[in-house]
């Protein structure tokens, strides 16, 4: 009799002991054991009973199958899964294929396979255990939600003992990538009745392990501060109660030395090398020290740049104007990649999809200079066949489509394609974006699948905020970013303060006419309690519509459109004479209609939108009032910001801001169409606390004119970056005036001695603290007034904050 089992004849070749540990851990019940474990002597007695080598070549003829042992498995489900039919000639290495057939399905914790005499295959299986539950016990750091996740056993699944270890694995991991080395997992079985199983991981997790120093060797050209500011790796530190990358993690480690590398070799040292990153755990194994030995080497500049390639249709010439990258400059390995992407970029658009980029270098240490050749491979013009989307259940696909840069027939290119997914990333619509090509009906034909994951994009939030100038603020909004699944955006808000009080209604369409176009409408009514700067409150109703349309990678141009009614409102008896008003203020009380136009030209240059070390803004703005209406003026604004990183934490910022705003027609400007400066746009004065004002009342009556320039020096505060805490020091500079004569002057031609309006420059310094707290954003100013006029109300202490909840 041919005779086969699922561990190569596991009761011939095995002794007994051994063969009872492993059912046992396979966690086998009781009953199953006594019906497949050998008795002693039949261990002794086996390898009498072993296949001699004569009976190898065996065959036998299969005239029925018979499965025995089965208890929830159908017999058909069993068969389907066996290799062998009725009427097959069988040998032993076809009932062990089959074995292994078998095995691998993880159905059965053991298989026997026999041939009878009369011809009757017999399939003897043991059913792998049922999973009743899986218990976690002894975890206190990571939540059961959390452990749930990561372990593959579910209830009422299928229980093996490779699945048991791999989950052990994967916790053991977790726990390790939460900063506990020491973790350890043990799996243990409860046997329970009908072949079921309860799966228990008991779980030691051992003191968290953080880390006690970070040291430097070896480092010369930066200090250790700045070596532990590029490295997500943080030392443990008491108040880091909120901080997560204060523990040992071996994987982390590997890519804070790949930081390391960046930082260097993007600052001139080509050659750098992190010689060796050691970790060694304490005595008490709580804490790692980690000792990371460098070789900075030489600081190096570009050579000779070179691109070279085979093919006529690229001019080598041509792409090395292309290149960032000019001999002499300082050598930085970033702007290799952005040459590598300027000739990627180059190479698609003349159509070839599947081109190759690979620098060389030779650096001259006699020199100190490195010498890099592009080497541009292309292979076949490839045109995009098709595009397809998959995902979407709720977002339209001319929404997806017209966020890609290619369509269909255009010559396929790479860097083209990563545009397009970052374009619909910054969506914000999916949670997921996969752009990926594949081949198409032909050669030079290529598919692109664009597949999305859908994600909620309605938001209802509750506001509530605080300062010390608005008091306490509430606000309630709704807002859905991708309105019918058309991409359109629509927010509906109220807000309610002691200064101001808003309901407003925005509606805005990203691709109008299907087109580059950013078109919207808004209607609000908004109302602003002035009386503690100035002796008015102020009323607005109106609507407008908006169109803006980018001119270039890095500009935008907005224009619009606003008919509005305003009212200036004062206290009873104020205008009368008695209650003390001056005419610039009284003049303007009443209703108006403002029907204005204008544009905003702004230029963004900035290497990071959050975060910027490099780059400039600037800013355009005007409006033109008189287009029917009783307020006719001409307002122009212009802003420019520049940024220069020193070292990643210590970053140089300056803006310069000016405004004038001058009536035509004989109209004068209206109090509520100047310019108020102080508070967060000039730190140490308050809110509309320097520039004209009415010495009898104390108003603040607003100026035709101002400028103002910053610097701010972004300076590291030795708390860790995920804190989000940024330090800076400030210097403000500026003067806000100019009013119309008719208020400044008295009816014979001189001054007026009630309204002052000192066109004299205004200075502030301090220290500034923006912190990204988890209730919102919290800001403090600490000013101390370097120039004023002794009408100016000035503060030395601000404070402002926001949450949403």
């Amino acid at each position: 009799m041919i005779r086969q089992d699922a561990s190569a004849l596991r009761f011939a070749r095995a002794v007994s002991p051994s063969l009872l540990a492993l059912v046992v851990a396979a966690g086998l019940s009781g009953p199953v054991l006594a019906q497949i474990a050998p008795a002693p002597e039949a261990a002794q007695a086996a390898p009498a009973q072993q296949t001699p080598p004569a009976l190898q070549e065996e065959r036998a003829v299969v005239n029925r199958i018979l499965v025995r042992g089965n208890q929830r498995i159908d017999q058909t489900t069993v068969l389907s899964y066996l290799p062998i039919q009725p009427g097959d000639t069988i040998t032993p290495a076809v009932l062990d294929v089959a074995v292994r057939t078998l095995t691998r399905t993880q159905l059965f914790a053991d298989v026997q396979l026999g041939v009878q005499p009369n011809g009757d295959l017999i399939v003897e299986i043991v059913e792998n255990p049922i999973i009743n539950q899986v218990v976690f016990e002894g975890n206190g750091a990571i939540s059961e939600t959390k452990l749930r996740e990561e372990v593959t056993l579910r209830p009422r699944g299928i229980y093996t003992r490779a699945r048991v270890q791999e989950d052990v694995g994967k916790i053991v991991e977790l726990y390790r990538l939460s900063g506990r080395i020491s973790a350890t997992v043990t799996p243990k079985l409860v046997q329970l009745d009908q072949n079921r199983v309860d799966v228990i991981f008991e779980i030691d997790e051992g003191p968290e392990t953080g880390v006690r120093a970070i040291t430097f060797l070896g480092n010369t050209a930066f200090s250790d501060g700045d070596l532990h500011g590029v490295m997500v790796t943080k030392e443990s530190r008491w108040w880091q109660i909120f901080g997560s990358n204060d523990n040992y993690d071996p994987n982390r480690l590997d890519y804070d030395r790949e930081q390391l590398r960046k930082f260097y070799t993007n600052r001139g040292y080509y050659d750098f090398r992190v010689l060796s990153a050691i970790a060694e755990l304490a005595p008490d194994d709580r804490a790692f020290g980690i000792t990371i030995t460098l070789d900075e080497g030489d600081r190096y500049n570009f050579g000779k740049v070179d691109v070279v390639t085979e093919n006529d249709r690229l001019n080598p010439d041509f792409l090395k104007l292309l290149l960032p990258i000019r001999t002499g400059q300082l050598y930085e390995s970033d702007k290799i990649e952005s040459a590598v992407d300027a000739l990627t970029f180059a190479a698609g658009s003349a159509g070839y999809a599947f081109v190759e980029i690979e620098p060389s270098y030779r650096a001259d240490p006699e020199t100190d200079t490195v010498d890099v050749t592009f080497n541009v491979r292309e292979g076949q013009r490839v045109y995009v066949d098709r595009i397809n989307v998959i995902g979407n259940t709720r977002t339209l696909d001319n929404v997806i489509r017209r966020e890609m840069m290619l369509t269909e027939g255009d010559a396929f290119n790479r860097t083209l394609l990563e545009r397009s997914r970052n374009n619909l990333r910054g969506l914000g619509f999916f949670k997921d974006v996969k752009v990926e090509e594949a081949r198409g009906s032909a050669p030079d034909r290529s598919v692109v699948n664009v597949t999305v994951e859908e994600q909620p994009t309605g938001e209802l939030s509750v506001g509530a905020g605080f300062s010390s100038v608005d008091s306490f603020v509430v606000n309630l909004g709704v807002t859905e970013r991708n309105f019918r699944g058309r991409g359109q955006n629509v927010v509906a808000r109220i807000e309610w303060g002691s200064l101001r009080q808003q309901i407003d209604f925005r509606f805005t369409e990203p691709k109008f006419l299907g087109r580059d176009l950013r078109a919207g409408f808004d209607a609000f009514h908004s109302r602003y309690d002035l009386s503690e700067y100035s002796s008015y409150d102020y009323r607005s109703t109106g609507a407008g519509v908006r169109l803006s349309y980018p001119l270039n990678a890095y500009t935008l141009l907005s224009t619009r459109y606003f008919l509005k009614a305003d009212e200036i409102i004062v206290p009873n008896n104020f205008c009368n004479g008695f209650g003390g008003g001056s005419n610039a203020l009284c003049d303007q009380v009443g209703s108006f209609i403002n029907s204005s136009a204008g544009y905003t030209l702004y230029v963004d240059r900035r290497n990071d939108p959050i975060r910027p070390t490099r780059g400039w803004t600037g800013r355009m703005i005007q409006d033109f009032a008189g287009i029917g209406g009783d307020v006719n003026y001409v307002k122009t604004e212009a802003e420019v910001s520049a940024y220069w990183g020193i070292t990643p934490n210590w970053v140089v910022s300056t803006s310069a801001s000016t405004g004038y705003v001058s009536g035509w027609g004989g109209d004068p400007i209206r109090i509520n169409d100047r310019f108020f400066k102080g508070g967060n746009s000039f730190r140490g004065f308050e809110t509309a606390g320097i520039g004209p004002r009415d010495t009898l009342t104390t108003d603040a009556l607003g100026g035709n004119f101002y400028v103002i320039g910053t610097m701010e020096l972004t300076v590291p505060n030795g708390l860790p970056e995920e804190y989000g805490i940024r330090t800076s020091l400030f210097t403000d500079v500026g003067t806000v005036g100019m009013l119309d004569d008719r208020y400044t002057l008295n009816p014979d031609g001189t001054p007026s001695t009630r309204i002052v309006d000192e066109l004299e420059l205004r200075a502030s310094a301090g220290v500034s603290i923006h912190w990204r707290s988890p209730m919102g954003p919290i800001r403090f100013d600490l000013s101390h007034i370097l120039g004023s006029e002794e009408y100016d109300k000035t503060e030395t202490f601000r404070f402002s904050t926001s949450t949403q909840f």
